[in-house]
């Protein structure tokens, strides 16, 4: 009679000495398992990130970002005129700008895209973005042409008598 070719010499199976693991101390996660712990640690993640956002979102309110500073006086500035400052720190320059319609705008002067500095345009009373051509809208820093795809970030300013001074900004 032949031998079984399922089993070796000692008459143990010739699978289980490739793979010795007994079943007991297999500590094998299936397919199931394993997608369903992706599944919740994921939708864990997400609530975290939604939690964080709320919070950020109700704790920061427009013009309670950063403490009131002095800007200029208004009358310094003409129709189609702008004014670099910096703003809440010395390392974030902004720009304000008085509209064609007269009113008085403040923006981040780093352009959304790669961050180069934007440069006011009076005659299309818009604002440039010189490294790819970006534009954006004076009136609400909204990107009307160019690679931009977000808004600059608004500087919250208050006009008192002839002074101007940012007293907040979005993030």
């Amino acid at each position: 009679m032949a031998e079984n070719d399922d089993t070796s010499e000692g008459g143990r199976e010739r699978w289980r000495e490739d793979f010795p693991i007994d079943a007991l101390d297999d500590r094998y996660v299936a397919r199931r398992e394993f997608a369903k712990s992706l599944t919740i640690g994921s939708a864990l993640l997400v609530l975290v990130n939604g939690a964080i956002a709320a919070v950020a979102r109700w704790v920061r309110k427009p013009g309670q970002m950063g403490k009131e500073a002095p800007i200029g006086k208004a009358s310094d500035l003409p129709t189609g005129g702008s004014m670099l400052f910096r703003y809440p720190t010395d390392e974030d320059p902004c720009i304000l700008v008085r509209t064609q319609s007269g009113a008085l705008r403040a923006y981040s002067q780093v352009c959304t895209h790669l961050s180069c500095a934007v440069v006011h345009q009076p005659r299309e009373d818009e604002f440039l973005c010189p490294c790819h051509r970006g534009r954006f809208d004076v009136n609400d820093g909204r990107p009307v042409g160019g690679p931009p795809l977000r808004r600059l970030p608004r500087v919250w300013i208050e006009q008192r008598g002839d002074d101007v001074f940012a007293v907040g900004r979005d993030s």
